[in-house]
């Protein structure tokens, strides 16, 4: 027990492979060597590959017209459609790539076309009653052929090219045989009183095969243009083709060289015709289904009706189209059902998987048959049973066994052969009074089964054990307990893992839990507020999920029957609920089309996923909890896959691979390997370090050198990358420099042409552009700065040598050596000042903080723009003689003067006189300290100062 692996929860599904439509009606052909069939779907031709039953191409109209025509050419080369926009389109159909496109000149869309032998003459049938001949090699209309009367539905050339003729029909039921060489039409063969629906051609090229809606097929002798044979068909006969001479069709009842040929029509089956006795020597035989109507005038063809038969000589087999859009794959010695393809599913109402290893998938349509679907080739088997719409399945555990129910009030249990894959039915049962809308089976044994009808019963089938060996026809079940369980259509049952309980959910906005083996009630589940779409029980614990139309989904306790958790996220009404990884967590499908998986731990959603473009009916899971198959109401089934270990295995190994290459850029970035380093740092899109990298190179003497080599030596999607950064990078001043060098390099080695070539260089350059401008214009503000400091400089030095001349120059430069200048405050108002002593050295101290400001303001500009000390010694000078010359002894003591009642007016109470005193001692201890002798004007000028001034002076 110690040895079971840890429970992961789900994260993520991805598509795994789809089941969609791929024809809608319209023409359809099988290229020569019977690979591929082309068919019409809306404003697309789809090309199956009949091998594996997937569509392998897929050609679409840019104007999204509808294609009202198309054909292949014989050598399967060229493919031509026509649309509603009266054009004519070439493509090379493997590429999917359109070579060509002209003007049909027709009037009204093309409604038919084909190709000569040759494959180099194109004729096009259109509505206007026009049939046109293109020389598709030298490309230009060779044809304008005119005379047919009504929409020219059938156009087809002569096997033999030499004869060039061409054979056409229209609305008024006549067959036109036309002469290429003259343009004229020399036979209008008439025998026919409703619609010619196709023409075949024997391999002499003498004799002619037609049929149409009147329910005969006529046999011509091209030599007389007359008719031969009216064979009588009993049918609307859709198409027909006449057998080859070569091969054994003996088992077809062909027992003479005469010529055979093969009707499809209203009975949707094959039959084969002599054509000279007009009598049919075969039948086909199909599984059991409810018999054809006949159809009369005013009447819908049967949905069992053929629509198209074409023949596979390369593969020795014959193809057949339903009215219900299926593609059948017959042998043509035998006439038996090889392979068939649904190429529209219309509604899907519920999907489930089948087979005990789940290879295999049951689908209920807007049908009264059921699809079984074989995922590894697409192969379809469809069964017949019930006569009405399917609305429900539902699978025993064995997944050997399932059942259905329908809108015709009947169960029916199907048996599938697990080595032939064949399923039929084995068992039905009838009794509800409205339709069944849901049913469920027994999940221990295949005992039992349960339904719910609109008619609000439910009713118990048992299953007799013989049921599965039991051969012959389908068994009658009837129904052990009836139960009226609702007030309303029962939408849901579930059966609970032991089979002792079931739980139904109606219309009526409630859910019950009932006893299996009498039905008695068990308790009730009210809380939501709109009816319930889907119950089920969870595999691990006592718990019942269920899904509403209010778009919740709420847990139920099956002990209290109250709610535990709810879960809202949808827009619309949920339509299925299903357990995952092992009933911790929810899948759920709504009306909105989403697929939404919920964690029940933390009540949040983990992952929302689009998945179709309308309701979600259908959703099931398979037994080893991988695979997801949802259906939908847009035709589409999609089989999902649980991604999760890929994406963690993904993850962390795209994680070792980051720490693996962060390391070797270590490494690289270490021993200066600059070049490896920039493509392993580009590699893992790590812009900053791309940027050191740069940084490193310029760094050294021959830095521009070497990024130049650098940057020329990178791939183009390198280069591309760098540029993409230097966006980034120069949008900050510190990293201009480098965005700048890269960019100088790419102008310097690569043509605008060359550049204009680079992915996103146009977004790269918007964003080079306005942070440049901005950079280059910084840098011209500060080269003007820089000069006009220069200017200022030469003016100062210009000024100081007129004024104080050499002794001055003298001094400025004694000074230098002996420290920086002092810095002078000038009292812009000097008879504003402070009255009280205290509030004198107050002041004081405030201009001496604002000169150290300015000292070393002066000090940064210094070194910044490498201007010598001696220049703020000239400055600060010629400043002091400006002060001194402003300002005068008295005005400076009436400044600090105290004034009565001011702060501090005890601690300054000292006499002037020996204040002053003081002052001259210092201005004296000043002077006897300076090394050289102070000249006469500096004398003048120290007598003349005020003492505040000499004050801060000598402090400075």
């Amino acid at each position: 027990m110690a040895s079971k692996t840890v429970l992961q929860f789900k994260t993520n599904y991805a598509v795994s492979s789809k089941i969609e439509p791929f024809y809608k009606g319209g023409k359809v052909q099988i290229s020569k060597d019977g690979k591929y069939i082309f068919c019409t779907c809306g404003t697309k031709v789809n090309i199956l590959d009949i091998a594996t039953g997937r569509v392998s191409h897929r050609v679409e109209q840019d104007d999204q017209e509808d294609i009202t025509s198309f054909t292949v050419s014989p050598d399967d080369e060229i493919l031509v459609t026509s649309s509603r926009a009266l054009l004519l389109k070439q493509w090379d159909w493997r590429e999917n790539k359109c070579t060509r496109t002209w003007k049909a000149i027709h009037t009204a869309p093309v409604a038919s076309m084909t190709f000569d032998p040759t494959s180099t003459l194109l004729t096009t049938g259109g509505c206007d009653s026009t049939i046109k001949v293109w020389d598709v090699v030298k490309q230009y209309c060779t044809h304008n052929l005119k005379g047919s009367s009504g929409v020219v539905h059938v156009v087809e050339f002569h096997p033999d090219i030499s004869r060039l003729q061409l054979f056409s029909s229209s609305m008024d039921c006549k067959i036109r045989i036309w002469d290429l060489k003259s343009s004229k039409c020399v036979s209008v063969l008439e025998s026919h009183y409703s619609a010619v629906t196709s023409l075949s051609f024997a391999p002499d090229g003498n004799t002619l095969v037609s049929s149409g809606r009147d329910k005969i097929c006529i046999v011509w002798d091209l030599k007389t243009k007359t008719p031969t044979r009216t064979v009588p068909v009993f049918e609307t006969v859709e198409a027909v083709v006449l057998l080859p001479k070569q091969g054994d069709f003996s088992k077809l009842g062909v027992k003479s060289k005469e010529p055979h040929f093969i009707t499809a029509g209203s009975k949707g089956v094959l039959r084969v015709w002599e054509a000279s006795t007009a009598r049919c020597v075969f039948t086909q035989t199909v599984p059991a289904r409810p018999q054809p109507v006949e159809v009369g005038r005013g009447e819908e063809p049967d949905e069992h009706s053929l629509t198209h038969c074409l023949l596979l000589p390369a593969t020795n087999r014959i193809a057949t189209v339903t009215a219900e859009h299926n593609f059948l794959l017959s042998d043509l010695h035998t006439l038996v059902l090889e392979q068939q393809f649904v190429g529209y599913n219309d509604e899907v109402l519920d999907v489930k998987f089948l087979g005990p290893a789940d290879s295999h998938i049951v689908v209920a349509t807007n049908s009264s048959q059921l699809k079984v679907f074989d995922l590894a080739t697409s192969n379809c088997q469809i069964l017949h049973g019930h006569s009405e719409t399917v609305l429900a399945l539902d699978v025993f555990r064995t997944g050997s066994m399932f059942a259905s129910c329908a809108k015709d009030k009947t169960i029916r249990v199907w048996q599938m052969n697990t080595e032939t894959g064949v399923v039929c039915c084995v068992a039905q049962g009838s009794g509800h009074a409205n339709a069944i809308g849901s049913i469920s089976c027994s999940r221990m044994k295949q005992s039992f089964v349960v339904s719910g009808s609109q008619d609000c019963t439910i009713k118990v089938w048992d299953l007799p054990e013989s049921l599965a060996t039991r051969g012959g026809g389908p068994e009658v079940l009837h129904a052990r307990v009836t139960e009226k369980g609702h007030d309303k259509d029962i939408n849901s049952i579930a059966i609970s893992p032991n089979d002792k309980l079931l739980a139904t959910g109606s219309q009526d906005r409630t859910a019950k839990l009932w006893s299996s083996t009498d039905l008695s009630l068990l308790g009730v589940f009210k809380g939501h507020k709109r009816g319930i779409w889907c119950l089920q029980f969870s595999p691990m614990d006592q718990i019942l999920a269920s899904s509403s139309a209010d778009g919740t989904v709420k847990l139920w306790g099956l002990q209290d029957f109250s709610c535990l958790k709810t879960f809202e996220g949808h827009d619309a009404s949920v339509l299925k609920v299903i357990f995952v990884s092992r009933g911790t967590q929810l899948l759920t499908s709504g009306s909105d089309g989403l697929l939404k998986l919920w964690t029940i731990k933390t009540n949040e959603c983990v992952k929302t996923v689009d998945a179709h473009e309308d309701k979600i009916w259908g959703l099931h899971g398979n037994k080893k909890d991988e695979l997801v198959a949802t259906g939908s109401a847009d035709s589409c089934i999609t089989l999902w896959k649980d991604v999760t270990e890929i994406e963690l295995a993904e993850e962390q190994a795209k994680q070792e691979d980051q720490v693996m290459k962060q390391q070797e850029l270590s490494n690289l970035l270490h021993e200066k390997k600059y070049f490896k380093a920039m493509g392993l740092a580009i590699s893992l899109n790590q812009p900053h370090t791309v940027l050191m990298v740069i940084k490193g190179i310029l760094a050294n003497e021959d830095g521009t050198e070497q990024l130049e080599k650098t940057i020329l030596k990178l791939r183009r999607d390198q280069t591309e990358s760098v540029l993409r950064f230097c966006g980034v990078w120069n949008t900050n001043a510190r990293n201009c420099l480098e965005a700048q060098a890269v960019v100088q390099v790419l102008l310097q080695h690569e043509s605008p042409e060359e550049l204009l070539q680079y992915s996103g260089v146009r977004a790269a350059l918007e964003g080079l552009l306005p942070y440049t401008e901005r950079h280059f214009q910084r840098i011209s503000r500060l080269l003007q700065a820089s000069m006009f400091v220069d200017y200022m400089w030469q003016n100062m030095r210009l000024t100081g040598n007129a004024s104080c001349g050499e002794n001055q120059d003298e001094e400025m430069e004694d000074s230098s050596l002996g420290g920086p200048a002092p810095s002078f405050t000038i009292d812009p108002n000097p008879s504003m000042g402070l009255d009280s002593e205290g509030g004198d050295s107050a002041r004081l101290e405030e201009a001496e903080r604002r000169g150290r400001g300015e000292v070393e303001e002066e000090e940064e500009s210094s070194q910044q723009e490498d201007v010598e000390s001696d220049d703020d010694d000239v400055s600060a000078a010629n400043k002091g003689v400006k002060s001194r010359q402003v300002g005068s002894p008295e005005e400076g003591k009436e400044n600090i003067e105290p004034e009565s009642g001011s702060e501090g007016g005890s601690d300054s109470e000292e006499p002037m006189d020996e204040r002053e005193n003081e002052e001259q001692k210092l201005v004296r201890r000043e002077t006897e300290a300076r090394p050289e002798k102070m000249t006469a004007g500096n004398q003048a000028e120290t007598q003349s100062a005020t003492p505040r001034t000499r004050v801060m002076r000598l402090r400075r």
